[in-house]
């Protein structure tokens, strides 16, 4: 049975579709949306990094006596931080779900209609949708006898203390949390098997209803219908389709970082020929990988590599759902040290608010330092200035260009979307790597469609299938920016 792939494309009004697809399969597809005020200029920091440190306290945890790690991003301000939802299909008939998108997240969970602490409006223009399994005539709700209840129980992720369904209790390190049990239904997406020429198919998953929800996801100004994680557990709806052979055990992202945002969530392989790939840091619960040193403007920064070496408590964390980048203080200081010796004779150094910031009377290309983050493999992230640098609030003389990595408080150092935008990454779970390459996410991209189930063995046939710009109606233009939070 061929592999199908499902893609989530989005770019400013026009979506990516696949021309064709293996053995008269076609490609699969749900749309992928973004939330962020157009017209917004500036970035305060510390609102960015307050909100970082909040979804931090929940990424850290681990799974203890039925907690599940169900990262969560949270922040004060719903206009600030960067995260990304799209529209998926549940039930039948189907029903449709704004839900984030999470790399560091596992689980797909919706709200139901009978939570008791849910809210009932959004700050974000959009309508709370609920599930509700009595009016589906495809829902079966996951009992304590079926099998995959007891294997999940079997690692700390459920539990039977309710009636006989099958549930689970997530909390976070905010005090915030959500419990409800499992259900199956059918997870609807949009199929495209021509340029122009669109179809619905439908796979069954299991995933969560949330009844109760307390903290910071009971704000009606930071309400969304749920969270859709990508993590590496069984019960990721990744792993589930790919399970099954309906999808590669692959997806790819490409963030669009200038214009109106956007961008492309592909389950399946983003092919480059410019492609770097290092491998993912085994036994970990997130995307870690092994970052080794750092240079600036070509020269290696005096930082002993140990300190970025994985561990329970240190590492380095690849994170969509964090807006900044945070490194290690033994990394942090030599990094701005080096910033500032570079551009300290062309801009004015400014501290705004605590960060290290700049004013400049033109523009940051040829000014600031290309970056370089070097991992295992011999895999290089480059870094131009965008990727390092955000715009602060107005000061007296301008408004200044301030540094976006911060200071970690812990040994747990977080590449997020600041890093991670413009740039196309895999993260190829069969092979247990993640392939980057800077990259025009406007533009088209070519996928990898595998023809064979032994690409989970790391061999079989595949061909590249070429993406083509088409309009989609349906599909609602996004713009960079905003947390859901």
């Amino acid at each position: 049975m061929g592999f199908f792939l499902i893609a989530l494309f989005v770019a400013a009004g026009v979506v990516a579709v696949v021309n064709g697809g293996v053995g008269g399969f076609p490609a699969r597809v749900l749309t992928l949306e973004r939330v962020f005020p157009a017209n917004m200029t500036t970035v305060d920091v510390e609102v960015l990094r307050t909100r970082d440190r909040v979804r931090h306290a929940r990424i850290l945890q681990r799974f203890s006596g039925g907690i599940v790690d169900f990262n969560v991003v949270g922040t004060s301000d719903p206009y600030y931080g960067g995260l990304y939802f799209t529209k998926v299909k549940l039930g039948s008939p189907a029903k449709e779900f704004n839900v984030q998108i999470d790399t560091g997240s596992d689980i797909l969970w919706v709200t139901c209609s009978s939570c008791s602490d849910c809210p009932r409006s959004s700050g974000f223009g959009i309508d709370l949708n609920f599930f509700d399994a009595g009016s589906s005539s495809t829902a079966s709700t996951v009992s304590c006898s079926d099998s995959i209840c007891s294997s999940i129980i079997q690692t700390s992720d459920a539990s039977c203390s309710t009636g006989n369904q099958c549930g689970y209790n997530f909390q976070y390190g905010d005090g915030s949390g959500t419990s409800g049990h499992y259900v199956t239904d059918l997870l609807h997406f949009d199929t495209i098997v021509g340029p122009s020429l669109i179809a619905n198919s439908s796979s069954s998953i299991t995933f969560g209803c949330s009844t109760y929800q307390t903290g910071s996801l009971t704000k009606p100004d930071k309400a969304i219908d749920g969270i859709f994680g990508f993590g590496q557990h069984r019960l990721s709806v990744v792993s589930q389709l790919a399970s099954r052979g309906i999808t590669p055990n692959v997806f790819s992202h490409c963030f669009r970082g200038d214009g109106t945002g956007g961008g492309k969530l592909v389950l399946g392989e983003i092919l480059d020929p410019n492609m770097v790939y290092s491998p993912l840091v085994p036994s970990q619960p997130h995307y870690n990988l092994d970052l080794q040193s750092i240079a600036v403007n070509g020269q290696m920064l005096p930082i002993v590599p140990a300190v970025f070496a994985t561990s329970d408590n240190r590492g380095t964390i690849v994170d969509t759902g964090t807006t900044l980048t945070f490194l290690v203080a033994e990394a942090f200081e030599p990094f701005v040290n080096a910033i500032n010796s570079a551009v300290s004779r062309v801009t004015t150094p400014v501290i705004s608010k605590g960060t290290q910031c700049y004013l400049v009377t033109s523009s940051i290309t040829g000014i600031f330092p290309e970056v370089s983050l070097n991992f295992a493999g011999g895999a290089a992230m480059i870094l131009k200035p965008e990727n390092y640098l955000v715009h602060g609030d107005p000061i007296e003389g301008g408004t200044p260009w301030c540094i976006g990595f911060q200071k970690a408080q812990n040994g747990v150092s977080i590449l997020g979307d600041l890093v991670l935008k413009d740039k196309i990454f895999v993260y190829d779970l069969s092979k247990k790597r993640i392939g980057w390459t800077d990259y025009d996410c406007s533009n088209d991209v070519n996928v990898s469609i595998t023809s064979s189930k032994d690409e989970l063995s790391d061999s079989g046939s595949s061909r590249t299938t070429s993406v083509l710009q088409a309009l989609l109606p349906h599909i609602v233009a996004v713009a960079l920016g905003s947390s859901l939070w």
